[in-house]
């Protein structure tokens, strides 16, 4: 039998190779459209869901138009709003970011389904009064268009690479809705004005209180003579009072949903929490840093794992405080929808109605999620698992802090606000050194050269500063437009 001519086999290997190629190309281009199109799914069977349960119910169509933008809603705060958990210890390089995705899908869901708000307030803590929504179908229609103009606003910012508050977005579609229907005097202004004072307050407190830790960390630990005996005495404190403060604050942001507990027992339990784990880990800190050496390098394994457990923590209180961002509206609707009551100034969100929003935000942060952490963990600020401990730290006490002062605060604020806060110390405290540097050896840094050396991107921080502004009145804006679109159709 003759052998094929040697050029056929070039001609197979050429097709052959244009056919992977092609492939290749398919593939690529396929990929960004993987994460859309499984979000489109999820929304797609929540609708679905909903019309099989409501289907034959009067009011269904609203019920499942509701659900589906109630999903599109935990999307997008688990693709924005988880960031700020996970954030710190990615960058920090305590967990890789597929541990991250891993572990905060699993404590979101569970903070949301076994600590979420069993009730939730319709008009959003009294932002919009009641009488300025005549008929329930006006309620109804301000009530979706504040969710999904919520929505669109945290897709956006997203889309932008900034991380926002979730509240806060879902309170400038509340009062965008409450203007269209009964004008400028169906707002309180006065609860208004305390929602814009938490700008400030919650990133500045946040900073603060991370970059006091960080003084503590550097001042009794890093540069001690001897770095391990130290760590073996401060550690387990530090340790101490993470456990406290996270105990405190799923007492009150999480746990209150089962069993209702006041700000002094929360300490208390926070407090009694704090001298059990000091007491536990003193032998385990012990045990870890026996071989270790007398230097900077070897103190990061030891905030390791507190950071991984804090960054679990505060993704399973987020879950349980934040689920009804997600949900709150959905569940006034079909509470209105079902009772015919807009004036109810709670009601019960049900338990399929909390499962759309613990699914949703688990899909949203595996899906979109890891943009957000990058910008967290990597972009603001260099992080280690000291600087990142400082930061998750510093999210619970600062919820302590303000619960105890009164002060509404934006966890997403506080959390972004403390890793820039532990930014400038660094950049303060670099400045310091180098002025001190310069006066012992008589080598002096030019102003130019330390102006260069800055270890915050301010380019960040004012798009950041920039997106929190505008969220209220970006979100009501968007609110109002559609809720005109909705009176028009309906």
């Amino acid at each position: 039998m003759a052998l094929p001519p040697q050029n056929q086999w070039k001609t197979l290997d050429k097709d052959l190779g244009r056919i992977d190629r092609l492939e290749e190309a398919t593939h690529f281009v396929a990929r960004p459209l993987v994460a859309p199109g499984i979000a489109l799914a999820f929304v797609a069977l929540t609708g679905i869901g909903a019309a099989v349960f409501f289907g034959a119910q009067p009011g269904a169509l609203v019920v499942i138009a509701a659900a589906v933008i109630g999903a599109y809603m935990a999307l997008n705060i688990g693709a924005n709003d988880v960031a700020n958990n996970m954030g710190p210890a990615v960058g920090a390089n305590a967990l890789t970011l597929g541990g991250a995705l891993l572990i905060a899908a699993v404590f979101e869901t569970a903070g949301a389904l076994i600590a979420g708000g069993d009730v939730v307030k319709t008009i959003s803590a009294g932002i919009v009064a009641p009488g300025a929504f005549e008929h329930t179908a006006t309620f109804i229609w301000a009530m979706m268009a504040a969710l999904l103009a919520a929505a669109l606003w945290l897709n956006l910012a997203t889309w932008f690479g900034a991380p926002v508050s979730t509240t806060h977005s879902i309170v400038g579609g509340v009062v965008g809705a409450g203007i269209a229907a009964g004008g400028m005097d169906a707002v309180n202004w006065v609860a208004m004005g305390r929602i814009a004072l938490s700008w400030i307050i919650s990133p500045v407190l946040g900073g603060l209180i991370a970059a006091l830790f960080l003084a503590l960390i550097k001042a009794r630990i890093m540069y001690a003579e001897d770095k391990i005996a130290a760590a073996r005495r401060w550690v387990p404190v530090l340790i101490g009072i993470m456990a406290g403060a996270f105990a405190a604050y799923l007492a009150l942001k999480g746990l209150s949903k089962v069993v209702k507990i006041d700000l002094a027992s929360a300490v208390t339990i926070g407090f009694s929490v704090g001298v059990v784990a000091w007491g536990v880990m003193v032998p385990v800190i012990r045990r870890q840093s026996e071989a270790m050496e007398n230097r900077k390098k070897s103190l990061k394994r030891l905030f390791a794992v507190p950071l991984v457990v804090s960054a679990a923590l505060l993704s399973f209180a987020h879950g349980a405080n934040d689920v009804a961002n997600a949900v709150g509206p959905l569940a006034a609707i079909v509470h209105a929808v079902g009772e015919g009551d807009a004036g109810a100034s709670v009601v019960a969100i049900p338990i399929w109605v909390m499962t759309i929003g613990a699914g949703g935000i688990s899909f949203g942060l595996v899906l979109f999620g890891p943009k957000l952490i990058r910008i967290v963990g990597n972009e603001i600020t260099k992080l280690n698992p000291m600087r990142a401990y400082c930061v998750a730290l510093s999210a619970a006490v600062t919820v302590i802090v303000a619960s105890w002062l009164g002060l509404p605060v934006s966890s997403t604020h506080i959390a972004v606000g403390a890793v820039f806060g532990v930014g400038f110390f660094r950049e303060w405290h670099a400045e310091r050194r180098a002025r001190a540097l310069g006066l012992v050896k008589g080598k002096v840094v030019p102003p130019e050269e330390r102006r260069r050396r800055k270890l915050v991107r301010r380019s960040h921080l004012i798009a950041v500063a920039a997106a929190w502004v505008i969220t209220v009145p970006a979100s009501a804006a968007l609110s109002a437009l559609v809720f005109a679109v909705l009176r028009f159709i309906a």
